[in-house]
């Protein structure tokens, strides 16, 4: 194939950086000029968009099209937005395309472009297909991507996107010998099965953790499971998402943009919330995010879901420290020398601990082996400003020899059953609150949890016995308002400020400890 250089030696073409969770525009321009034949990309690269150029190169040849020997020059702007990953090769290829007139130009300005290239020209996925193609449908344009990222890409539903095999078939497109069907997004059915591999209806006895469960559920609050080992404190904790209720399609939407920059597709299913449980070995990196290109961490993986800690003490004391203002503020600004990034981090924390090293503490055989000083610094582990944060602390004794035994004689509610008086809870919460009760601030505590003379009596009594802080006060009041909302009550009543006070005292009956 002969280049007819003639046809237009400049050429432009959209993309996307990843920024966070943006997608900020780049402007991939592509200029040939007389010279020796020689490839120059710039614009603040990564070592993935420098390599690009042997990837293009091979791509282009492979793909039966002629790489230009001319000077050319690539440039990315604008030059002060750091570019990374392989996004940029399906831009760049079709840039040279375009420059050296084999592909037409004349509906480019229509589309943006990401993807891969495999030295064959076959394109492969990106990571940040979501918040990319949220950013192409804002300006009005329509995206091309590879079909591993189509499903994503597509989920906002009102943007056109082409799903494409390959650079031949994109070329294909643009030169009009074979025009590409928009994906259409289809949304997997929701099955709302009444039992689930991992049910409520499993656990037997703990009636007190249970109900605490649900009232976790109903206001979306924080939770300090404690308890010798075998007492059911992970069975319980995951069983959490069996009765939430299902993801709206904005906080689907959400979810599924944070799983794309982690190049996942979805957390669990559509609409399903997700559930992580990092090991106690992680790092304050792997739990808030970070590195050099910030990416989500698991607590903004576990936006809109669960974040599972288990055997808390066992985790570093630093990397506890750092989710306390995550916990509360809802985000996390990671800042790093070149670039920064902000991430969502509305999770559910769910904590589990033994009383003590041994875990003995308290049991019915009191068989511990641990010295005053060992539980003593064991349970300092976790400093009390974050303990604070966690609005319910739940005991969960051994369970008894006759209920194990005999199952047949205790009835245990199913997760279906649970999840409905949940979603009643939540439903109330939404029309009154715009918003569920763990995340009102505290002026609207104030206007939504009013409480009557009587409950400010014992509310009173509270602070001055248990020496409450103004948070465990705030804290206190929204678990009270999710117990009456599940109770369908408009006001809180005594039995409701009473049963959430419940849920605090084992912190503040001794402050200095934990037990």
């Amino acid at each position: 194939m002969v280049l007819n250089m003639s046809i237009s030696r400049l050429s432009v073409i959209y993309s996307r950086a990843i920024s966070g969770l943006d997608a900020p525009l780049v402007c991939v321009e592509t200029h040939i000029a007389n010279g020796l034949p020689h490839l120059t990309i710039v614009g603040l690269l990564e070592a993935e968009v420098k390599e690009s150029k042997d990837r293009v190169r091979s791509a282009i040849v492979n793909s039966g099209f002629e790489f230009p020997r001319s000077r050319i020059t690539i440039n990315l702007a604008p030059a002060d937005l750091p570019k990374e990953g392989g996004r940029f090769d399906l831009p760049i290829a079709l840039g040279i395309l375009a420059a050296s007139g084999q592909i037409s130009i004349a509906e480019l300005e229509q589309y943006e472009f990401a993807g891969e290239l495999a030295l064959s020209g076959a394109l492969r996925p990106i990571r940040g297909a979501l918040p990319f193609a949220i950013g192409t449908r804002q300006a009005k344009r329509s995206l091309f991507i590879s079909e591993q990222n189509a499903f994503t890409a597509a989920m906002p539903g009102d943007n056109l996107v082409y799903a494409s095999k390959s650079l031949r078939a994109v070329c294909d497109h643009l030169n009009s010998i074979h025009k590409l069907q928009p994906y259409i997004f289809i949304e997997p059915a929701n099955v709302s099965a009444t039992v689930y591999d991992q049910d409520m209806q499993h656990i037997q006895g703990q009636p007190h953790a249970r109900r605490a469960l649900e009232i976790a559920a109903a206001g979306r609050h924080s939770m300090l499971l404690i308890g010798p080992p075998g007492t059911g404190k992970t069975m319980l904790a995951s069983r959490l998402p069996t009765i939430l209720p299902p993801l709206t399609t904005e906080e689907a939407l959400e979810v599924s943009a944070i799983y794309s920059l982690a190049h996942a597709s979805s957390p669990l299913k559509w609409r399903e919330r997700p559930f992580r449980s990092p090991h106690h070995t992680a790092s304050g990196v792997a739990l808030v995010g970070g590195g050099s290109i910030p990416k989500p961490g698991e607590i903004s993986l576990a936006h809109h879901g669960v974040l599972f800690l288990d055997e808390l003490p066992e985790f570093d004391r630093k990397v506890l420290e750092v989710l306390r203002e995550p916990l509360e503020a809802g985000f996390i600004n990671i800042v790093r020398s070149t670039r920064s990034a902000k991430f969502p981090t509305k999770f559910q924390l769910i904590a589990a601990m033994n009383p003590c090293p041994c875990g003995q503490l308290g049991n019915i055989n009191n068989n511990c082996c641990c010295s005053t000083t060992q539980i003593q610094r064991y349970q300092n582990k976790i400093s009390t400003p974050l303990l604070e944060r966690i609005d319910m602390h739940i005991e969960m004794p051994i369970v008894s020899s006759e209920i194990l035994i005999n199952t047949s004689a205790v009835y245990n509610e199913n997760s279906a059953s649970i999840g409905l008086r949940v979603a009643r809870a939540t439903k109330r919460q939404l029309e009154r609150n715009k918003k569920v009760n763990s995340l009102l601030s505290n002026s609207e505590v104030k206007m939504y949890c009013v409480l009557d003379s009587n409950c400010q009596k014992i509310m009173r009594r509270a602070i001055e016995h248990f020496n409450l802080s103004a948070r465990s006060y705030y804290r206190t009041l929204k678990v009270a308002r999710s117990i009456a909302d599940l109770d369908d009550s408009s006001d809180i009543a005594i039995q409701h400020l009473n049963e959430a006070l419940g849920f605090r005292a084992r912190l503040h009956n001794n402050s200095a400890s934990v037990v």
